[in-house]
């Protein structure tokens, strides 16, 4: 089946900002929706399943859509990327971290995986962060963590990245910071879309 076109209706239902199919080979393993507060998650859900089963003959399995809503005034968010959700999972020695952010009508979704540790922690957030970005960034730019941490400023934590921006065949490192709050996850992200957002318009796929 088409799955970009799956992906494109979906995004097209009521409510819905952003969406996102993830089939490799064809089969649909996640369905990600990002959406406005004017509908129950699972009545989205029951949108996705009967748009699935209309329009491409396809039975779509509740449990691989997953429902994140938000606000208007979060995803008013202009020519920048939003950030939506950052999840970690751990098994054991490993850590699986995942950042979700909204960039226009696409939803990005980068992972990172290392090990579980609390001074490779934040490198894993920034390194998830960079890989969503990548997928809307064009083919002739890399992005890379240079470095990445949390120092304390006076009687706040901050976190701190610095960032390389390869493109064109030169070369530009950026700072980004961003005071941590309750979430030391949500910040590091910021710091790291902090030390972005001037040159990322520049650098999207048109």
């Amino acid at each position: 089946m088409d799955i970009s076109a799956l992906q494109q209706k979906i995004r097209r239902i009521d409510g819905v900002e952003a969406a996102r199919v993830v089939a490799p080979n064809g089969h649909i393993e996640e369905i990600h929706v990002l959406a406005r507060q004017i509908k129950a998650p699972k009545q989205l859900v029951r949108d996705v399943q009967s748009l699935g089963h209309a329009l491409f003959d396809i039975e779509i399995d509740r449990r691989v859509v997953s429902v994140v809503q938000l606000a208007d005034s979060d995803l008013d968010g202009g020519m920048r990327p939003v950030l939506v959700d950052v999840s970690e999972a751990f098994d054991g020695a490993s850590a699986d971290v995942t950042v979700t952010m909204r960039w226009d009508e696409s939803l990005l979704i980068g992972k990172s995986k290392g090990a579980s540790a609390t001074s490779t922690r934040p490198r894993l957030i920034a390194d998830a962060t960079i890989a969503a970005l990548r997928q809307s960034i064009r083919g002739n730019t890399a992005l890379g963590v240079s470095s990445m941490d949390v120092p304390t400023l006076g009687s706040k934590q901050v976190a701190v990245a610095q960032v390389v921006v390869v493109s064109d065949g030169s070369e530009r490192m950026l700072i980004g910071s961003a005071y941590v709050d309750e979430d030391e996850t949500r910040a590091i992200v910021r710091a790291v879309l902090d030390a972005l957002n001037r040159v990322l318009p520049d650098l999207k796929i048109p």
